[in-house]
């Protein structure tokens, strides 16, 4: 962290190399507070939302049109800039130069407030949304507005506290570290510079440590041992790897050639895609019993934990609901969604051709169809490791997830988050 004309031990007493390491180690415990009180809110949102569904499953017919209707108003009227994932604008903040004004289209705290608010009433009228994405864009937008209210150098706002705080909403989401570490260099940022990554790496840290504390957890999802037994069993990997990359990659197809056939319709259009994408949801989610509502966490746990007890149709059906929630344009992130659809893919698979232990498969499939989706194979493996704590598994779910990535790029050659943001970078131009 010291520049060539620095020593040690300046660096221990200069003020502001303190004022740099405060304001991140200070910005990333907010996030790590920020993004728990996002998870304890949306599990309360999820589960009143089924309690009502048990009480009275019409209801979902009003509640969900209408609640998802209300939600794109209040996005483009309050809080334009915070719809869908939120992934896609960071990536987009992050390649503008010498315009902290632009820049705040897509982080800043009026984005963080709005996040929380709108992905929680998605959740509270039936969406399949999950977290991941909003969490990253909160924590961008907190860390650069307390970047700017400390007065940091702009070269720190237009990539130091985005990256920080992204990877840091990551890590505090999921309580990984290792995997925040690895998704802002694979998806955000390609390359840093040492003095910010230093700085970025220790926010990480430090969000993922408050996540811990407040939330009380650090393995996400408690698997039992996974192995995979030499010989035959091996044939799972190739097999998880190009069916789950196959899948993610077709649903991430579908879902940009639908956001480009839909991207000029009007705010009344939209709002009546909304409310048809809403009936959509409640009749899926009555159809399976509303296994389809919510984030999927408590599915993908079922699934883990008991696999013969989840329907087949489960993963088709989550994959269904999970593009109409992407498709009508809310706030929502795709991870834990996705990860309940590999999941549940790998409990077919399983089903259909069992060559190696249950959750073996399914652990393989979720990093697969996670990989396939996003083309970020480094991210996918790690993440799933380090929430399910198989370490055992790495060189296979390593290769599961660098299979699937090949084999979406065979159709897909441009990864999701890289199409969306080429479309904001897009429209970018055509307001200067």
């Amino acid at each position: 962290m010291t520049t060539p004309t620095e020593t040690p031990a300046s660096s221990l007493f200069s003020a502001s190399v303190w004022k740099q390491r405060l304001v991140f180690w200070s910005g990333a415990i907010l996030v790590g507070l920020f993004i728990s009180a996002l998870t304890l809110v949306s599990e309360k949102a999820v589960a009143e939302f089924r309690q009502l569904h048990h009480y009275n499953p019409w209801l979902v017919f009003l509640i969900c049109p209408f609640g998802l209707a209300t939600v794109v108003w209040m996005t483009e009227g309050l809080f334009s800039g915070a719809e869908r994932s939120g992934v896609p604008q960071v990536k987009a903040a992050l390649s503008i130069h010498h315009n902290l004004a632009l820049r705040s289209r897509f982080v800043s705290f009026r984005i963080a407030v709005g996040k929380v608010i709108l992905t929680n009433l998605g959740l509270l009228s039936g969406a399949s949304a999950g977290l991941g994405g909003p969490a990253i864009q909160i924590g961008a937008s907190i860390m650069t507005s307390l970047g700017k209210a400390a007065r940091f150098p702009t070269h720190y706002l237009e990539r130091g506290f985005i990256l920080a705080g992204s990877a840091a909403g990551f890590a505090a989401l999921f309580s990984a570290p290792l995997t925040g570490i690895i998704f802002a260099i694979e998806e955000l940022g390609h390359s840093m510079e040492e003095k910010i990554g230093s700085l970025v790496l220790t926010a990480i840290i430090f969000s993922g440590m408050t996540a811990f504390v407040v939330l009380d957890h650090y393995v996400f999802l408690e698997s039992s041992q996974a192995v995979l037994p030499k010989g035959r069993s091996w044939l799972a990997v190739p097999l998880c790897g190009v069916a789950g990359g196959l899948m993610g990659g077709l649903f991430s197809t579908i879902l940009l050639f639908s956001a480009r056939r839909l991207a000029a319709i009007s705010f009344h259009q939209r709002l009546l895609l909304a409310m048809a994408c809403g009936l959509g949801l409640a009749a899926i989610g009555t159809y399976a019993s509303g296994a389809t509502f919510g984030t999927g966490y408590p599915m993908l746990k079922r699934i883990l934990t008991d696999p013969d007890s989840m329907p087949l149709d489960f993963p088709f059906l989550k994959m269904l609901a999970t593009y109409w929630t992407a498709l009508c344009g809310i706030p929502a992130g795709l991870f834990v969604p996705s990860l309940s659809v590999g999941a549940g893919l790998g409990a077919d698979l399983h089903t259909w051709l069992p060559l190696a232990p249950a959750l073996t498969m399914i652990l393989l499939t979720m990093t697969a169809y996670f990989s396939g989706m996003l083309q970020s194979p480094m991210t996918s493996f790690v993440l799933v490791m380090e929430m399910t704590d198989t370490h055992e598994l790495l060189l296979p779910l390593m290769a599961a997830s660098f299979i699937a990535s090949g084999t979406s790029r065979l159709f897909n050659p441009q990864s999701l988050y890289t199409a969306l943001t080429e479309s904001y970078a897009r429209k970018l131009e055509q307001d200067e």
